[in-house]
């Protein structure tokens, strides 16, 4: 492991981040009583306590300031030193230039311990298009590496408003394309490299599992879709429902997608832009479509899922009922965040082997995740 890609945190991020993971090792009634509420709970869900506590804490340090740019991206940095907590330890680290669709993109490879011929995910940190990096997103992507048993290749794709839509679309597509050639340097298998993000991440991951197919080339093994952004036409009831106070907003949602591609239009329903309006969501990997229970996102990622299932295409839908948009991120400080990527990484691990086994038969079966596991459906 390369000590240049380890996030570095200053004694007052360490001591932060140590507070908030005392938070959240609290007896969940304590939790509750901190927050200064009763018990949080819609559509017959609680929300986890020590999230309660965090929201709480939050709301004073004040909510997602939607300045500037430049300011919001180091507004969420600092945030990211925060939650990050101690680097998980992987086999290997390190940093590296790969071909993007305008010139060199950042990006960084975790190789698992047992790395030679492991599956690769490359993946595509959220932000609303507009901020992340690989370090904000270094904390859950070694999680992923580690207890997925798998290469990660986390891409820095360019970010809006200064590359809006579709310019991180086409570098995403590049990105997917540069790991496939090169899959086997990195010690990976060329015939299992899939996509994955967060949120802005997963929207690309899902645009480019649908674009590597369209344009005759090879698809990717699977695709990772945590919390994704799929439709900016249509006002889901979880829009309304989450509207403020569970960290990601209505108000910042629609400032985003400002960044990322203007004033409303025809091009919201453009697949590259909102992939669920695609002409067909058939033949495409094996996904994972992770929600989550107190997320404004939660019903159009539900909505995507459902619409992969009726096409046939293998899908493994998961909600975790308690959590909020932004869990994948907090895994170095909430037990119930890092649980729920943990099952995620094992999840991944399991579709790829899903696509392997797939392809040696030629057929296809659509599977549902439940709270105990994987069902053919």
């Amino acid at each position: 492991m390369t000590d240049s890609s380890v996030p570095r945190r200053g004694l007052s991020d360490r001591l932060g981040a140590a507070v908030m993971s005392a938070l959240c090792a609290l007896p969940e009634r304590v939790q509750v009583a901190l927050s200064g509420g009763a018990p949080v709970v819609i559509d017959g869900h609680p929300l986890a306590p020590e999230l309660q506590l965090l929201l709480a804490a939050n709301e004073k340090r004040g909510q997602m300031a939607l300045t500037t740019p430049v300011e919001l991206r180091k507004q969420q940095s600092d945030a990211a030193r925060l939650i990050s907590g101690r680097p998980t330890p992987v086999g290997a680290v390190r940093d590296l230039d790969i071909d993007g669709a305008a010139g060199k993109l950042r990006a960084r490879h975790y190789a698992p311990e047992r790395a030679e011929g492991a599956p690769l995910l490359v993946f595509f940190h959220g932000g609303g298009f507009v901020f992340g990096d690989l370090d904000t997103h270094d904390a859950p992507c070694r999680v992923l590496c580690r207890h997925g048993g798998m290469h990660v290749l986390a891409v820095a794709y360019r970010l809006a408003p200064e590359h809006p839509f579709p310019a991180p679309v086409e570098d995403a597509l590049a990105a997917l394309r540069w790991a496939q050639t090169h899959a086997a340097e990195l010690g990976a298998d060329p015939a299992r490299v899939g996509v994955g993000g967060d949120s802005a991440g997963a929207n690309l991951s899902a645009v480019v599992a649908q674009l590597a197919v369209a344009d005759g080339g090879v698809g990717p093994a699977c695709q990772m879709l945590i919390y994704p952004a799929v439709d900016r036409t249509k006002q889901y009831p979880s829009m309304d429902l989450f509207a403020e106070g569970f960290f990601l907003t209505r108000a910042s949602i629609d400032w985003f997608t400002q960044q990322y591609s203007g004033p409303p239009g025809p091009h919201l329903r453009d697949p590259r832009h909102g992939p669920l309006h695609a002409e067909s969501h058939a033949g495409l990997a094996p996904a994972l479509v992770v929600t989550a229970g107190f997320d404004p996102l939660r019903d159009e990622g539900a909505a995507y899922a459902e619409a992969l299932l009726a096409a046939g295409t293998i899908t493994v839908p998961r909600c975790f009922h308690s959590l909020i948009h932004g869990f994948f991120n907090m895994v170095g400080v909430s037990p119930a965040c890092r649980d729920a990527v943990i099952e995620i990484a094992g999840a991944t691990r399991a579709l790829f082997a899903i696509h392997a086994a797939e392809s040696r038969r030629g057929s296809t079966t659509s599977v549902r995740l439940g709270e105990h596991g994987a069902t053919p459906s």
